[in-house]
């Protein structure tokens, strides 16, 4: 049999055909049987249904189709069997379920989809789902529905996260065949039951770009660069407005707080270069751009200026200047971002440090720093600037100003020696010591000091290197090893003499001491006095058993002598 029959009572109400060879089901094949409510076609052939197969069943309830070859279902021919609460399509070939079969399974009860080869399930199809866990219907209206989804290569994305989501608990309209379903892919995700995961909802694409107009020298490297959220991680790509290809090359990566960024580079830019540029991400959940300007630049020139013994140091915005020197090197500095100081001038007064920028010029060795706005008593008004205190990491300056005021504020630049930056400290009004931190160990630097705003001299200046502090901390550790060695030389052989010595005198008393009884024998103090009449005599003294404090074991004669009012005082021999 390949067809279904023809000749099939009209008043027919049960009709399965099972095991046959039907491999489709023409259009409106049924159409006669008006009392059919069940209708059964398991374990055939069939891999093609007609929309109009179920034309004329107004009265079907139960339609069953498991173990066949259906690859598709004509979702759409369900609204000719409006009393339809039983759908079984158990064991076939579905790979996909289209957004539009949420309306037409409304009014099921019983929806079997298991065994097939399903990879997702529309959102619409959950939210209606979604919405029976929820519990929210009108008076007297109480659907429920029974779900069979297991044995499906399930993977598992953020598409996924609804409907992993709506396994999680129990509900009364809401029953599944198996809950106990798996994922098959990724590969790191296979056979991982849904209830261990832990999806991302999933995002539509929002990108960052980094800035939103570009400017580059002619003939030099441009770099554009933008960034997009999203989930699942949006694709990115480049494009230029003008619709003229791009001449450059395109790198992308994803960073570790999971953004994804792309990155155009453009070498030796010309001025064909120049316009808009759009920066696309896109995933399935749509697409966002962004537009950033490319301006190709003419190339600036710079000339160097020389100085000479006296040169005057031009302000730039007002800014402060620092002087750093090695022989000839003099620099000046421009403020550019302020940084968190890591210094400290006291126990309360907190200072601040900016990275400075340097600008070498050449000067005499012999050449004052002068600023040229300035008089000569507000320059030299920092003296002995000297370092008092360093360690590996952190140094203290001291210097004098005996005609400073209460008011007058002192910067203190520093960098290491013969680097083009230098960052600054602020010193608080008052304070003629800081202590800079966070420099690096066996490194030269060079540091001045000098009142805010004015232009620190030669004088004003320090070199300092924490060689000194790692050579002076690794020559007392060398002493230390040394003495240590030296003592330990000396002092242990006069321990092991006096050790074996009252080893000895132990192991004489053992051999001399009695078997019954040890003998211990006491003596008598005699104090040799004077009369009154300044002769000597003897006086013995009782001593009692806590007085007796010396015994036969001592052999070392005790005396006490002392002298008061040129006499002596008394005098005790053993």
């Amino acid at each position: 049999m390949t067809l279904p029959p023809a000749s099939i009572p009209p008043d027919t109400s049960r009709l399965r055909l099972e095991r046959t060879a039907i491999r489709r089901v023409p259009g409106e094949a049924f159409r006669p049987l008006g009392r059919l409510e069940q209708l059964w076609l398991p374990y055939n052939a069939l891999s093609e249904l007609n929309a109009l197969m179920l034309r004329g069943l107004r009265r079907l309830r139960e339609l069953r189709l498991p173990g066949n070859r259906l690859a598709a279902f004509p979702w759409a021919a369900l609204r000719d069997a409006p009393q339809l609460r039983l759908l079984d399509l158990q064991a076939n070939r579905l790979s996909a379920v289209p957004p539009e079969a949420a309306r037409f399974l409304e009014n099921l009860t019983f929806l079997d989809l298991s065994s097939n080869q399903l990879l997702r399930l529309p959102q619409e199809l959950i939210a209606s789902w979604a919405h029976l866990k929820a519990g929210l219907f009108p008076p007297g209206h109480h659907p429920r529905l029974v779900l069979g989804l297991q044995d499906n290569p399930w993977v598992c994305d953020c598409q996924l996260y609804d409907l992993v989501h709506l396994l999680d608990g129990w509900a009364p309209n809401l029953a599944f065949i198996e809950t106990e379903l798996r994922c098959a892919s990724p590969r790191s995700l296979a056979r991982v039951a849904f209830s261990q995961l832990e999806l991302r909802k999933c995002q539509g694409p929002e990108l960052h770009p980094g800035v939103a107009s570009i400017r580059s020298p002619l003939g030099g490297t441009a770099l554009l660069r933008c960034g997009a959220t999203g989930v699942p991680g949006p694709e990115m790509s480049w494009r230029r407005a003008n619709g003229k290809p791009l001449n450059g090359t395109v790198h992308q990566e994803v960073s570790s707080d999971g953004m994804s960024w792309t990155l155009l580079g453009l070498p030796a830019v010309s001025h064909l270069d120049s316009g808009d540029y759009i920066c696309q991400a896109k995933n399935f959940l749509g697409a966002s751009e962004t537009v950033i300007s490319l301006i190709v630049t003419e190339p600036q020139t710079y000339t160097e200026h020389s100085g000479s013994p006296g040169a005057l140091w031009a302000r730039t915005g007002g800014a402060g200047e620092a002087a750093a020197y090695n022989n000839k090197l003099v620099a000046r500095h421009v403020p550019q971002i302020p940084k968190p100081a890591v210094l400290a001038t006291g126990p309360s007064v907190p200072s601040t440090k900016e990275e400075l920028t340097l600008q070498h010029f050449q000067m005499d060795v012999l050449g004052e720093l002068s600023d040229g706005r300035v008089g000569p008593s507000e320059a030299q008004m920092v003296r002995s600037v000297k370092v008092v205190g360093d360690t590996y990491h952190s140094v203290s300056l001291v210097w004098k100003a005996p005609q400073a005021k209460n008011t007058t504020a002192f910067n203190v630049l520093y960098a290491v020696f013969g680097q083009h930056s230098m960052r600054r400290v602020i010193v608080q009004p008052g304070e003629t010591r800081v202590t800079i931190t966070g420099l690096l160990p066996k490194t030269k630097y060079v540091a001045c000091v000098c009142v805010q705003g004015l232009v620190p001299r030669k004088e004003q200046c320090v070199i300092f290197s924490t060689n000194e502090v790692v050579d002076a901390e690794n020559t007392q550790q060398l002493i230390n090893v040394v003495v240590i060695s030296v003592a330990a030389v000396i002092a242990l052989p006069l321990t092991l003499l006096v050790c074996c010595g009252a080893l000895q005198r132990r192991c004489r008393k053992c051999r001399t001491r009695d078997s019954t009884e040890a003998t211990v024998t006491y003596i008598n103090l005699e104090r040799l006095g004077h009369s009154e009449d300044g002769s000597e005599e003897l006086s013995r003294h009782s001593l009692s058993e806590a007085d007796r404090l010396l015994s036969a074991r001592s052999s070392v004669d005790f005396q006490a002598f002392g002298v008061k009012g040129g006499r002596r005082i008394n005098e005790y021999f053993c």
